[in-house]
C-alpha cells in the first residue's frame, strides 16, 4: 500500500500462506475418520474451502493493493469467523479435546476476529487507489 498502513503487508502475505496451508489441512481433517465425520464433511465443502479460496483471491486484491482485496478480507474473515467459532464449541462441548482440533479452530476463530477487526478500519478505505 502506498500510505505504509502498519501491519498491511505482513497480514496480507500471511493470509495468503495460512489460506494455501488451510486447502491441505482441511482434506487432511476430512482423512482422519473422526467420530464427527458427517460435521466434518458439511462444514469443509460448505464454508471451509470457499473462505480460503476467497481468502487467496483477497490476499491478492490486497498485494495489488486493490480496494476489493479489502472487502474480501473482511468477508473471508467473515466466513471463517462462522465456521471455525460454532465447530469448535460444538466440538469442545461433545470431544472436550481443548488441546486438539476444536481449541486449533477456536484459535483460529479469535486470530480472524482480530484480522476482521484491522481490514475493517476506516482508514483502510479511504486512502486506496483504485
Amino acid at each position: 500500500m502506498s500510505t505504509g498502513f502498519r501491519g498491511y503487508w505482513i497480514l496480507s502475505w500471511l493470509g495468503l500462506f495460512a489460506n494455501v496451508i488451510a486447502l491441505p489441512s482441511i482434506a487432511y481433517v476430512l482423512s482422519l475418520g473422526a467420530p464427527l465425520q458427517i460435521a466434518n464433511l458439511s462444514i469443509a465443502i460448505s464454508l471451509a474451502w470457499p473462505s480460503a479460496i476467497v481468502g487467496i483471491v483477497a490476499s491478492a486484491g490486497l498485494l495489488a493493493e486493490r480496494r476489493w482485496g479489502i472487502l474480501l478480507s473482511i468477508v473471508s474473515t467473515s466466513m471463517v469467523i462462522s465456521a471455525a467459532l460454532p465447530y469448535g464449541i460444538i466440538r469442545l462441548l461433545l470431544e472436550g479435546d481443548l488441546l486438539g482440533l476444536s481449541g486449533l479452530c477456536l484459535i483460529i476463530a479469535v486470530l480472524n476476529l482480530l484480522a476482521l477487526i484491522y481490514w475493517a478500519l476506516p482508514a483502510h478505505r479511504r486512502n486506496i487507489r483504485l
